[in-house]
């Protein structure tokens, strides 16, 4: 059976999850606290050597990690990853970006307020500014579009739902945002995440 370490309070573990649920694979998920320092067990470390969940292995001792990479697995062949070649790579280009530019500012300041407790001023100034311009970039792109990308939703979409949907806990203000926020509504229910 396929196993998925994960941590469920994570936005990247999360959409593993939520994509293999809606396309009805039977998986063990073991949940991986990366608090505890479970990552950076010997026996996880050398399962997945970067040290990170989500990490995915398979029934014939396979291991695959990084969120998109599992995704973009998972997702080859259904309708969540398009059939055109421009619309896939625009695609691929808003997976790109969003562990380039948007996961690592509006997740971490999550993780520093939500979970290491971090008052608003002791969040880097410079960190609130990128995930703001990258909310701002979404914002403008859903403005005129219903999904990221194409006539419905692609992994482009449930990436970059996973950290948007919980941005408020890091501090950011979703009201200036009524794009993102109906795009929210729309990616969950073609998801099924609840």
């Amino acid at each position: 059976m396929l196993t998925v370490f994960g941590d469920i309070r994570s936005g990247n573990c999360l959409k593993v999850k939520w994509l293999l649920d809606r396309l009805g694979h039977d998986y063990r998920w073991i949940e991986t606290d990366v608090m505890s320092g479970a990552t950076r067990s010997t026996e996880f470390l050398a399962m997945n050597p970067a040290g990170q969940v989500p990490a995915v292995v398979f029934e014939d001792g396979r291991t695959l990690a990084q969120s998109n990479a599992i995704i973009g697995f998972f997702g080859d062949g259904t309708p969540y990853v398009p059939a055109d070649p421009w619309d896939r790579a625009k695609m691929y280009e808003w997976l790109f970006w969003e562990q380039y530019s948007h996961e690592p500012c509006i997740a971490v300041a999550r993780f520093q307020r939500a979970f290491l407790g971090k008052a608003a001023d002791e969040i880097e100034p410079r960190l609130v500014e990128r995930g703001r311009a990258a909310l701002a970039r979404m914002e403008a792109a859903l403005a005129a579009r219903d999904w990221l990308v194409g006539d419905g939703p692609t992994l482009a979409d449930l990436a970059l739902v996973a950290y948007t949907r919980v941005a408020p806990e890091g501090g950011f203000d979703l009201g200036p945002h009524p794009a993102i926020r109906r795009w929210i509504t729309r990616v969950e229910a073609g998801f099924g995440i609840g």
